[in-house]
């Protein structure tokens, strides 16, 4: 099944064009990234999907309904959820009100202890600090908690903005390999990344933005071997 698609997508600021003629989609339960660098469009796909900016042509479809237009609040009640650039966690809440402002629009509490727990059993070390303030986490445990945060709205699709920003790459590769697992356990998962290396290195597929266009989309095995790919963003070839 279809999850995600992006037709004929172009996004104005102004009289500046962000996207162009963007087409993406991405099937139940893959792990897709989208790849390339600053001002690339990168975020602004992920604040279309979201409903933050509107398209000026083209729609954006969440399995199978438009949802281009909707509010940002309606989207991601039908399934959408987003661990944003920079974490951006409560820093005055502790862990356990993060947690539980993840679960916010649902009302079913035994599927919410249950999700609960499944976020303790990926991330142990936040459930060792669910009393602590979210300001007293460091970097990567933050990272945890913003991914924890959008699991606990039990989403259809996980938006990941830059999830190796800021982030030693130790904790890069312990954070990717966690994206990895919540892939395998059945959530469908949309990746932008500017390390394109590590992306690659765990999605299905891959997308690459050059100035609002889609210049590349092929397997991820297929880019990780492309010569342009090799050039401009692997640091080899």
């Amino acid at each position: 099944m279809r999850i995600l698609e992006l037709i004929d997508v172009d996004v104005f600021y102004g009289k500046i064009q962000a996207l162009e003629d963007i087409q993406v989609h991405i099937e139940e339960k893959e792990l897709v990234c989208l790849l390339g660098g600053n001002a690339s469009g990168k975020s602004t796909t992920l604040k279309t999907i979201l409903g933050v900016v509107k398209p000026a042509r083209g729609r954006v479809e969440f399995m199978g309904d438009k949802i281009s237009g909707l509010p940002t609040g309606k989207i991601v009640q039908r399934g959408v959820s987003i661990v944003p650039e920079n974490r951006r966690i409560f820093p005055r809440l502790t862990v356990l009100e993060n947690l539980e402002l993840g679960a916010y629009l649902r009302n079913d509490p035994r599927g919410i202890s249950q999700d609960m727990e499944r976020v303790f059993n990926l991330f142990p070390r936040i459930k060792e600090r669910l009393k602590q303030y979210g300001a007293t986490l460091s970097g990567g445990e933050q990272q945890m908690l913003a991914m924890g945060r959008a699991l606990m709205s039990r989403p259809k699709l996980l938006l990941m903005d830059e999830p190796s920003m800021g982030l030693a790459p130790v904790l890069v590769e312990n954070s990717f390999e966690i994206i990895q697992r919540v892939n395998r356990e059945g959530v469908t998962i949309f990746v932008v990344e500017q390390n394109a290396n590590m992306a690659l290195s765990i999605a299905d597929r891959g997308y690459v933005l050059q100035l609002g266009k889609i210049v590349l989309h092929d397997k991820a095995e297929n880019l990780l071997n492309n010569e342009m790919m090799k050039k401009a963003y692997l640091a080899t070839g």
